[in-house]
């Protein structure tokens, strides 16, 4: 019997461009801090190791801070041993951050790359078969290469790859493609007991058998990811698995779609946004599509200015909003224009109305912005 922890696709020193300041500093914070999680996880649990299944690291060229600081997270879990395996994002290539100085320096004990040299025993009786990336763009299926002329054997064996499962993938040609069945065939012949995969961040049970798994990524990176944020805890023998998720991610990605055109619209927009829990480590993505007046268009704009600062992010979702701003006779009479300025709210209103492009979206802000610099309110 082995008791162990499932991760992978930490990918510490992720950057994401729709985050500003200190909002990415929390970010970058909170991937770090998922290790001391995980540690805890492990610790309190009973786990004897813990793989880490591929892209550790962001890229090979990390800032040095991220990988020091990395270093030390692991190091401080007494007593548990961190196997990494390098991935697509971070393979052992000749730039590989495995093999930098600042790596081989600051490297504590309890940290081993897992670089496919050969069988890894993690503890007595049990085999860690590593498939890690040499380089970005293999032509073959490593966990494949890796499980070649496996025999028969007493220890418990664990495979530890990177990459897609072929029943997954929208390509089936694509050489890198793990082939599932191999790996089942070898699981219900007794070679291998267990499949530890990363790449794809959502917690996936892959196939039949209960013995491949996808632990997904401890921390959220993008919106669609189906329930990330976990790592797994195995505990298995030559007979059986039970794998468990445990909870370890603390940031969310929000994407959602709002019909508006009515004032009640406005408020229900508001009223969710507000509702959002720990909106510091919440990034929402809103499409907006309907027919909205000049004066809800500038109600709309404050919401979102206002909301804005509390979130970590709130950006548009350009591919599924398509918001119409057609001013009526009251936004007209409120703004109180005439003359050659009254001409250029009719050109922009007809602009704005205009089923799509650039200049719709311009001609857009630009009356919505008309009417709140006119003072008007509703």
């Amino acid at each position: 019997m082995v008791k162990f922890l499932h991760t992978a696709d930490w990918q510490l020193g992720m950057t994401r461009h729709f985050l500003k300041g200190e909002a990415q500093a929390r970010f970058n914070d909170a991937r770090l801090n998922a290790i001391e999680q995980i540690g805890s996880i492990a610790i309190n649990e009973g786990c004897q190791f813990v793989v880490v299944c591929g892209d550790v690291f962001e890229s090979n060229q990390v800032e040095r801070q991220v990988l020091t600081r990395a270093l030390e997270r692991m190091g401080a879990v007494s007593g548990v041993t961190f196997y990494l395996l390098p991935g697509n994002h971070d393979p052992l290539d000749a730039a590989s951050i495995y093999r930098s100085p600042t790596f081989t320096k600051h490297r504590p004990d309890n940290v081993v790359v897992l670089d496919g040299s050969g069988t890894v025993q993690p503890v007595p009786g049990v085999e860690l078969i590593a498939a890690p990336w040499r380089n970005k763009h293999p032509t073959t299926d490593l966990v494949a290469e890796a499980c070649r002329g496996l025999g028969a054997t007493h220890a418990i064996r664990i495979v530890v790859g990177h990459g897609v499962v072929d029943s997954m993938s929208p390509n089936p040609d694509d050489p890198r493609l793990i082939s599932l069945a191999r790996l089942e065939e070898k699981v219900e012949a007794g070679l291998i007991q267990f499949v530890a995969l990363g790449d794809r961040h959502s917690k996936t049970d892959v196939g039949s058998t209960g013995r491949v798994w996808y632990a997904g990524a401890p921390e959220p990176t993008d919106y669609d990811e189906v329930d990330p944020g976990h790592v797994l805890v195995a505990e298995l023998d030559a007979y059986g698995a039970n794998v468990g998720a445990r909870q370890v991610g603390t940031w969310r990605f929000v994407r959602r779609e709002w019909q508006l055109s009515e004032d009640d619209d406005l408020h229900a927009l508001e009223d969710w946004l507000k509702s959002q829990p720990n909106k510091e480590r919440c990034i929402v993505k809103l499409g907006l599509v309907g027919t909205v007046s000049l004066a809800q268009k500038a109600r709309l704009d404050g919401i979102l200015e206002d909301m804005a600062d509390r979130f970590a992010a709130l950006d548009a979702w350009e591919s599924r909003s398509d918001l119409a701003v057609m001013p009526n006779n009251v936004d007209v009479e409120e703004i109180g224009l005439s003359g050659f300025a009254r001409e250029a709210l009719e050109e922009l209103s007809e602009k704005a109305t205009a089923e799509s492009g650039e200049e719709s979206l311009v001609a857009r802000d630009a009356l919505a912005l008309l009417y709140r610099l006119a003072g008007a309110r509703e």
